[in-house]
């Protein structure tokens, strides 16, 4: 539902309200700044029902650790939330001006992005009606609650390896190299060390659960399976500001420094966006950084 917004400085301009988002701008508004969080409503891990590896909130539907996040936040009087996507963000004198969808402008002394990433999966038939249900990409996540059973690492190049080195903590795994590389002597006598068997016969779709259909016509039921998405920062408003980006092993992702300040004065960013990889509890932590880092920012310049 749309928020009419009165055209005022706020001191820091959060742009997405997840994990990340919100952890930044608890920060701010602990230390009595005026906030706006602009949220397009769209989080990273929408798909599955639980989340698992955060401190506190192990089992939790990720819905539910949004919602209760954005309740504590909105408890304090100096923030305000917009629901709607920001289209575009420019320098504007010592601070920014950040366009949203419905028109409006906002203006603010800083900036914090926590924008999120879009997973952009292998063109499998069958995969991304299962993403975050029996297809997962994080085993930490999602690993111990396959109870030991049988997991697939679907490749989708030379980085599969390392999945495939991993996930046998989890279960018993097979490899299915699907014609995106293939393992050299090396690592074809780590994974056997790891008890990883290899598949090469490539995979035509999934069905069931988490079974996949091979081209020869066999089918190989699974408990669940792991794959390497490849990762894309959501929206433009970073490009439009020039922030400088960092290639990682799924996607390019926001250059930050120890207090997560992007290339650009005055613009900090957290969560997926600005990491390699990450999880809740990565990007809460992170958004930590980024609230403080942009709090004590506004204090020297």
């Amino acid at each position: 539902m749309h928020t009419e917004i009165p055209r005022y400085d706020a001191d820091v301009v959060v742009i997405g309200g997840s994990y990340a988002g919100l952890s930044a701008a608890l920060q701010l508004a602990r230390a009595r700044r005026r906030v706006l969080v602009v949220d397009a409503g769209v989080r990273r891990n929408r798909f599955a029902a639980h989340s698992h590896g955060f401190l506190g909130q192990d089992g939790r539907a990720p819905g539910d650790i949004a919602a209760a996040g954005r309740a504590e936040v909105l408890a304090y009087p100096t923030v305000r939330w917009h629901d709607g996507a920001a289209t575009g963000a420019q320098a504007d004198g010592d601070g920014f001006a950040v366009s949203l969808a419905d028109g409006a402008t906002v203006r603010a002394r800083r900036l914090v992005l926590a924008v999120g990433v879009e997973d952009q999966l292998p063109p499998i038939d069958g995969l991304a009606s299962r993403w975050g249900r029996s297809v997962f990409h994080c085993p930490y996540c999602h690993g111990y609650e396959l109870g030991g059973g049988r997991i697939g690492v679907l490749a989708t190049s030379a980085l599969s390896h390392h999945h495939a080195m991993m996930l046998p903590d989890w279960g018993t795994v097979t490899l299915f190299t699907n014609g995106c590389y293939a393992p050299d002597a090396a690592q074809r006598e780590a994974l056997a060390a790891r008890g990883v068997a290899i598949e090469p016969a490539r995979v035509e779709c999934l069905v069931d659960m988490a079974t996949l259909a091979l081209a020869d016509g066999r089918r190989v039921v699974l408990d669940g399976l792991f794959t390497l998405s490849r990762t894309q920062v959501n929206g433009s408003v970073a490009a439009q500001l020039g922030c400088a980006m960092d290639e990682g092993p799924m996607g390019a992702y926001l250059r930050t420094d120890a207090i997560k300040e992007t290339s650009v004065p005055g613009v900090f960013a957290c969560g997926d966006a600005a990491r390699a990889a990450g999880s809740i509890a990565f990007a809460v932590g992170d958004g930590v950084q980024a609230g403080v880092g942009a709090h004590q920012s506004l204090l020297s310049r």
